[in-house]
């Protein structure tokens, strides 16, 4: 269940990760200002992603019973609360647009990141009301369905970026706007071939047939809110977190900054595989949750574990030993891969303890378990991690290593809490 989920994710994140690398091949202000424009988008896009997500463990319980009524009907309900937060949120990132420039950034890093990130926000609306139906489906677990839609459309990005970045086959040469563009018609593409996938396989038309004919219901409507919205606010959190830290690493300097984005970018894609592994394993924990078969559902989340601690031991190892080469897969400056090498060293450490943070908050999404995670995690990031960040990198001069310090030690919190968290609820269960 899990691989498709995981090359859905890989494949959300090869979006930017390929954006990093071919714009990194332009120039490092250019690298450093996607760096900059990512980092505050993203904090509006894993909020929407959050609220889709509530969707899964309701979906997923409905349907281990048989109830097949209800789950068009929370198909019906999510589906349109889901419209409406991409179009609220949509509006609140073009908002943003205006904020930018306060917050600090070289004037040169700025006035490249301005039109990327109106151009990232064009593709929020398509990209929420993908995830919507991507949640809407693994909660019934069909996982290929988005893994093949997000893969072609990763192809898609790659050529558009090729054509618009580098000016090729007589397309205007436009730098990191060129990326911006590839994103967009990307986001565009996997929305559009959703309804494709809907017309030509019965089974996955009964299900829309099937909502179309319901009522919306509030009370279903407050539900998918009630696990959605706390979600979103976890995830927030922490990349607000990283965000911070972003901003932070644009006061030392654009080299700092561009280094940052080249080691995120790293960590990035081992997160997503994890982040695959996790969101198979809500699934199956909200299976087992909907007959109360706690003892599988105990095995999945230990197996989900299992698999998630050894992938990212094994990964830490590679950048260990990579640290030197995998930067040059993004620029050739020396400066910055020199500032990336000393990064990955402790994205290794740190990326354990992400790995372990992601599959306990996944097993307590599968049990509906939502409302305290939320501040636990408010609690890791916000007040452990970030200022742990600020004081090594400013007062005790670590730089740019020092807010990668504090990164660690919010994850390392996050990770003991909520697995604590887990054993509590566990034991009530049984």
């Amino acid at each position: 269940m899990a691989l498709p989920v995981v090359l859905s994710q890989v494949g959300q994140v090869t979006v930017s990760l390929v954006d990093n690398m071919m714009v990194g091949h332009v120039g490092t202000p250019e690298l450093a200002a996607a760096s900059f424009a990512n980092s505050v988008f993203i904090i509006g896009m894993v909020f929407g992603m959050g609220i889709t997500y509530g969707i899964t463990p309701l979906v997923g319980n409905a349907f281990s019973k048989g109830k097949f009524k209800e789950v068009a009907i929370l198909l019906k309900n999510g589906m349109f609360i889901h419209f409406i937060a991409a179009i609220v949120l949509t509006s609140l990132m073009f908002g943003i647009y205006f904020l930018l420039p306060l917050l600090g950034q070289p004037a040169d890093v700025l006035e490249l990141a301005k039109p990327y990130y109106l151009l990232l926000c064009l593709s929020y609306f398509p990209f929420m009301l993908f995830f919507s139906i991507k949640q809407f489906f693994e909660g019934v677990g069909n996982t290929k369905m988005a893994m093949q839609i997000t893969l072609l459309a990763n192809g898609i990005n790659v050529i558009v970026n090729y054509l618009f970045i580098f000016g090729k086959f007589g397309f205007p040469e436009l730098g990191l706007v060129g990326a911006g563009i590839g994103t967009l018609v990307s986001r565009i593409f996997m929305l559009l071939l959703f309804p494709v996938y809907v017309i030509k396989i019965p089974k996955i038309k009964k299900y829309f047939s099937d909502a179309r004919k319901q009522v919306l219901n509030y009370s279903k409507i407050f539900s998918i809110l009630k696990i959605g919205i706390p979600i979103g606010f976890q995830i927030v959190v922490e990349v607000i977190a990283f965000a911070i830290g972003a901003v932070m690493m644009g006061w030392l300097g654009e080299i700092p900054l561009a280094a940052h984005q080249v080691a995120l970018g790293m960590a990035s894609f081992s997160y997503m595989i994890s982040l695959g592994i996790s969101q198979a394993n809500t699934i199956r924990v909200s299976h087992q949750m909907g007959v109360k078969d706690y003892h599988a559902m105990k095995m999945a989340a230990t197996a989900s574990t299992h698999l998630v601690l050894v992938f990212m031991i094994v990964m830490g190892v590679v950048f260990v030993i990579g640290r030197n080469y995998l930067p040059l897969l993004f620029t050739i400056d020396p400066a910055v891969v020199n500032v990336a090498a000393g990064l990955l060293i402790i994205a290794a450490i740190f990326q354990v303890f992400d790995g372990l943070q992601v599959i306990m908050l996944s097993t307590l999404r599968g049990m509906a378990d939502v409302k305290l995670p939320m501040f636990l995690t408010f609690f890791a990031y916000l007040v452990i991690g970030i200022p742990t960040s600020y004081a090594l990198a400013f007062l005790f001069h670590l730089g740019a290593q020092g807010i990668w310090y504090g990164y660690l030690a919010g994850l390392a919190f996050a990770s003991t809490l909520f697995y604590f968290r887990f054993k509590i609820i566990f034991r009530k269960l049984t």
